[in-house]
């Protein structure tokens, strides 16, 4: 599989040659779909909660009597049919929204994604990513050489000054390949990968 380089203007230098195992699979829709879904359930805190009839605050009293009034009979306003009462299964603030992804499927949907970007040409290859200052001016300048608007760069290291430089652009996402996730792959519209960082997402997801 080859991978387009790129230079310093957005430009195809040459082709590079990239490991099939990792950017030449064929798309498995079903295993990314998991993926993506198992990553963004997993990151999910599950803190919402809400109050049953036993909790909400409400009076003991009955609201009217029993007979007489032509309405059903009610015991207590914390009844789940009444509005400010308990739900009947009220969502818990210890719920467990884990899903669990073995290490060879996630390996496979990774090396799925990387391929299909790869085929829809929204991947490329550049030698280095740096700038010389911790300004963000600087990065969206060289970012609007290229004709980048939403890039994520994978970079085998990232410094002070790219990560200062990167921090405040919306559209922008600078990660080391241990930190590049499914839903970052999926949702920007190009990917920047350093060539140090090619040996790491090989040895990751081969």
């Amino acid at each position: 599989m080859q991978l387009e380089l790129l230079n310093d203007q957005g430009q195809v230098a040459s082709k590079l040659e990239a490991p099939e195992a990792v950017f030449g699979r064929s798309y498995n829709e079903d295993l990314v779909h998991q993926v993506v879904v198992a990553f963004q359930a997993n990151a999910r805190q599950g803190t919402r909660a809400q109050k049953d009839r036993e909790q909400v605050r409400h009076s003991t009293k009955k609201p009217f009597k029993q007979k007489g009034t032509g309405r059903a009979r009610a015991g207590m306003t914390s009844s789940p049919l009444w509005r400010g009462g308990g739900r009947i299964f009220p969502n818990m603030p210890n719920e467990n929204f884990t899903q669990k992804i073995n290490k060879k499927m996630y390996r496979a949907g990774m090396a799925s994604i990387l391929s299909q970007l790869a085929r829809e040409n929204r991947l490329a290859v550049v030698e280095a990513l740096t700038v010389d200052s911790p300004k963000t001016k600087s990065l969206a300048a060289k970012f609007k050489a290229m004709n980048l608007e939403s890039v994520l760069v994978i970079a085998d290291e990232i410094d002070e000054n790219l990560y200062l430089a990167s921090r405040n652009l919306v559209n922008v996402l600078v990660v080391e390949p241990r930190y590049a996730d499914p839903v970052s792959l999926v949702h920007y519209r190009k990917v920047l990968v350093t060539k140090a960082a090619m040996g790491k997402l090989e040895e990751m997801f081969a």
